[in-house]
């Protein structure tokens, strides 16, 4: 699931700031993940994602 969220970013001039969560949510869903699971791990998958990202954004090369 995680890996098909890469285009349902939400971000301001520069910087990542997370994922849309409705769209999240929804296509966690669509594909049978239990909410509860989602609900507990897309947290924390989200902040490594936003750091990790920023991080690759903030080197010279992109």
């Amino acid at each position: 699931m995680v890996g098909r969220l890469g285009g349902q970013l939400r971000v301001l001039p520069g910087a990542v700031i997370g994922w849309d969560m409705s769209a999240a949510l929804t296509l966690g869903d669509a594909l049978g993940v239990p909410p509860l699971a989602m609900a507990e791990l897309l947290p924390f998958i989200e902040a490594v994602m936003v750091v990790k990202l920023n991080q690759q954004m903030a080197r010279p090369n992109g």
